[in-house]
């Protein structure tokens, strides 16, 4: 086997890192570069969406020993930015190419026709159609339930708080199953609710100290449980959470196990899964596989897709809690519970 070189260079379009090793497939079929993965905002670091990309992408370099590049996003950046940054990895043999974040949409649309024997993935977006793109989507919506009725239940004041980091559709479903949750334990809850900007541009997904003021906010006015689905701004939700005894849920990844949170961890109660690592994983496979993934597809409760941390031995302590949350995911599984997008 070849010796894996990391190496960190600055492009037009953004910082990448890429590794590269020869290809050990069995059948021999696959015959690409690797894994082309360009970061959503907030990039990798962000303890959350991206390093959850970024996890699943290691499990397969490492697995399928096969190389991978992926790219950074820059501040501000145009379409057309995003259309270059795909292009660059499609021309150098990556395959898949996968734009981690709905807002590849339109860039994975264009680049995909231009290269039809590359598979694309996008992560949280379903309108890129094509028959090399696999549209990788997430019912958020169950796994934010699950937090809404652990985040009922943990309350001690039957007041809880929910911060978005963008007012988008996508972040919406994360609103909705989450109240939906809270309010099937106790109609009479009350809960604060608030987006930190109108556009990602403004940065509602990559600003700690806008999530932080908004905690700040939410706990003065009496909540004592915040759930958070704000990238990297999470960070701030988190800290000041912890800073005031409150309880914190994390998003996506499991944000008691990061490193970067660590400090925090005996405040966070869980954290709402949403398997981004696995779908990176999963299309990686399949076009290693000679049989790529296409279409829709979609993570759920029922396959493993979404689902709730219960990694903090204090959550696990909380037996009322503990049960309550494994009763509502089965029953979402099993069709008696229906959870709203909107």
């Amino acid at each position: 086997m070849a010796v894996a070189v990391v190496a960190l260079a600055a492009t037009g379009c953004g910082e990448s890192s890429s590794g590269s090793k020869s290809s050990d497939s069995s059948s021999g079929s696959y015959s690409g570069k690797g894994i082309g993965l360009a970061y959503d905002i907030g990039g990798k670091g962000d303890q959350s969406f991206n390093d959850a990309a970024y996890a699943g992408f290691q499990k397969a370099e490492k697995e399928f020993k096969i190389g991978g590049r992926d790219i950074e996003p820059q501040d501000g950046e145009s379409d057309a930015d995003k259309v270059q940054r795909l292009e660059q990895l499609a021309k150098a043999g990556y395959n898949p190419v996968i734009g981690v974040g709905f807002v590849y949409g339109p860039a994975v649309q264009q680049v995909a026709a231009k290269f039809p024997k590359t598979t694309f993935g996008i992560i949280d977006d379903d309108k890129a159609k094509a028959k090399n793109v696999a549209d990788m989507v997430f019912s958020e919506e169950q796994s934010s339930y699950l937090a809404g009725v652990a985040a009922a239940k943990a309350s001690k004041k039957n007041h809880i708080g929910f911060i978005g980091g963008v007012d988008i559709p996508l972040i919406h479903k994360f609103e909705a199953g989450y109240v939906q949750g809270a309010k099937s334990v106790d109609p009479k809850i009350k809960i604060e609710s608030q987006y930190l900007t109108q556009t990602a541009q403004e940065g509602g997904f990559s600003s700690p100290d806008k999530g932080k003021d908004a905690a700040s906010g939410q706990i003065e006015a009496g909540a004592d449980v915040l759930y958070h689905a704000a990238g990297l701004s999470g960070q701030g939700v988190i800290s000041e959470a912890a800073s005031n005894k409150v309880w914190a849920i994390g998003v996506d990844s499991d944000q008691y196990k990061q490193s970067a949170l660590a400090a925090y961890k005996d405040y966070i109660l869980g954290s709402a899964l949403k398997n981004v690592g696995g779908a990176v994983y999963n299309l990686v496979k399949s076009v290693y596989e000679g049989k790529p993934l296409t279409g829709v597809v979609r993570g759920s409760l029922s396959n493993d897709g979404v689902g709730f941390a219960d990694t903090n031995p204090k959550y696990k302590a909380m037996t009322d809690v503990v049960e309550a949350v494994n009763k509502a995911e089965q029953d979402i599984i099993g069709g008696k519970v229906t959870v709203k997008t909107s």
